[in-house]
């Protein structure tokens, strides 16, 4: 513990010392052409000089061509250290149809849009200063990936991620990553994203391994899903509970309140919808029930339980942080730079009114879910939410990850499990509950995009970057000291130093 906290307290030295030398203006890089795609491998542009600004630190961007007509966009930056060892994680915005680069720019990546939108800066706390990050935009349509394909569900999108990462992963300038440790993280509709992917990629590693197909195992370790919608069911009815009981201010009157109650619980309410959706699944009328659930619930049950409110971050009445990414990314110099091949939208309607139509956001990935759980190779799930943001609130997310229908024994032990606090930089920054490989954070002062924030005197992104590596690397979030411990464990180790020195004086060794 003591030598954890030195190499902690060393590391933060080294990286304030060096902080101002790793930050450079962006260097000018002529007009790149990636060529005609050919089906099955990448086009790429390396070390554009955009974002990632840390000296020798490899970054490329552009696509896999799944086929000859889609091409799926992405953006690699190696690990700042060690990159050979550590894992490879990918990251996945939801939406669904919301770009990746969202996540790069506004929240993990190796820098930060400004506050104009016009400028980046260097990321001190990016994740991938402890992991290899890939950031896929996807499905077909969304971001810069381009294409003719129609993807209308999650375990549809699933399959032409594994296709890409097949891809991917097979380049010899990535294959050195084919057996580290991989990740899938991701957020919001990525509580449905998370499970179907991490289970499909399994299945796929099982059909690998008994040779029915051809293809790279993917070592995965963790998935990390934040403010997910997971379970319609168990988490709708937190709306109702959130709108008056959240930490910060009410975001419905109480009329508004039981009008909502009334329209939820009523019979052929959203409630009876949802259920209707679930029991339809694998028939005929599972897009009818489902898309139907998604038009009542989320057009007429939740507008009136959040008017006048940002619902990614309820403390504001706008949606005005992060900043807006679009219009940087629309640059053609900075297209040109990074081998971008279509015109940026942050979101694609497109893509959105393909999954509505199918209801997949009503569907339940609960039992996706559990299934990654149990699976027998100890895979390190995070469930975690900040506390600001109403549209998958923290209260929904904890219910999903505490209802019956995770019916495990681990779930059995986790929901016996209380909370503690989670500390980074003696600052408490929320509280985590976990149990064997399933852990539950309610992260502090942060909305949907939960790296993107600050809390007290943490910078935006610390308390995210803490849970991350905390996470593949397989330590318990509780991990963490408050300010009083860090007092205490500062005086032990100077006991132990002044100790250590007398009994060297003295002749004596331990």
């Amino acid at each position: 513990m003591i030598s954890s906290l030195l190499s902690r307290s060393l590391l933060l030295v080294l990286c304030c010392a060096l902080r101002n030398r790793l930050i450079r203006t962006l260097i000018g890089v002529q007009a790149t052409q990636l060529g005609t795609p050919t089906p099955g491998t990448l086009r790429y542009v390396r070390n554009s000089g955009v974002c990632e600004t840390t000296p020798q630190v490899f970054q490329a961007s552009g696509y896999a061509d799944l086929t000859a007509t889609d091409s799926m966009w992405f953006w690699f930056f190696a690990a700042r250290t060690n990159s050979t060892n550590v894992p490879l994680v990918i990251w996945l915005n939801g939406g669904p149809g919301t770009s990746s680069m969202l996540g790069l720019f506004q929240e993990n990546g190796p820098c930060r849009i400004s506050s104009d939108g016009t400028s980046l800066s260097l990321n001190p706390y990016s994740w991938n200063s402890v992991a290899n990050m890939l950031y896929i935009d996807q499905p077909i349509g969304t971001g810069f990936s381009h294409g003719d394909e129609t993807v209308n569900g999650a375990k549809q999108a699933a399959k032409n991620v594994w296709q890409m990462l097949q891809i991917f992963l097979k380049d010899p300038s990535f294959s050195y990553l084919q057996s580290n440790e991989f990740g899938i993280w991701t957020e919001a509709y990525g509580g449905h994203y998370g499970p179907a992917f991490a289970t499909y990629f399994l299945s796929q590693n099982q059909a690998i391994q008994k040779g029915s197909i051809q293809g790279i195992t993917l070592n995965l370790k963790t998935l990390g899903i934040g403010n997910g919608l997971t379970d319609p069911l168990s988490q709708y009815p937190s709306y109702l509970t959130y709108s008056q009981s959240n930490p910060y201010k009410p975001t419905a009157t109480s009329a508004q309140v039981a009008k909502s109650s009334t329209m939820f619980y009523q019979s052929g309410g959203c409630q009876a919808l949802i259920q209707s959706c679930y029991k339809a699944v694998g028939i005929s009328s599972q897009s009818s029930a489902c898309s139907n659930a998604w038009s009542v619930c989320n057009n007429q049950y939740l507008p009136p339980l959040s008017q006048g409110i940002d619902q990614y971050d309820i403390r504001s009445t706008a949606n005005i942080f992060p900043p807006a990414i679009d219009g940087f990314l629309r640059n053609s110099t900075l297209l040109s730079q990074i081998g971008a091949e279509t015109n940026f939208s942050s979101q694609s309607a497109t893509v959105f009114a393909e999954f509505e139509s199918t209801g997949d956001w009503m569907l339940n990935s609960a039992p996706d879910l559990a299934s990654v759980i149990t699976n027998g190779n100890h895979i390190r799930v995070l469930i975690y939410a900040g506390d600001a943001d109403f549209l998958f609130n923290y209260i929904g997310v904890e219910s999903m990850a505490s209802v019956a229908n995770l019916t495990t024994k681990i779930n059995k032990s986790f929901n016996k499990t209380k909370f503690t606090d989670f500390f980074v930089d003696g600052v408490k920054a929320g509280q985590v509950k976990q149990s064997a490989n399933l852990a539950y954070l309610r992260v502090y002062g942060a909305g949907e995009e939960v790296p993107a924030y600050g809390w007290q005197n943490l910078k935006p992104g610390q308390a995210a970057l803490q849970f991350f590596n905390y996470t593949i690397n397989d330590h318990s979030l509780s991990r963490g000291f408050s300010k009083n411990e860090i007092g205490v464990m500062g005086i032990l180790i100077s006991l132990v130093m002044v100790i250590y020195c007398s009994m060297t004086v003295f002749g004596f060794m331990f």
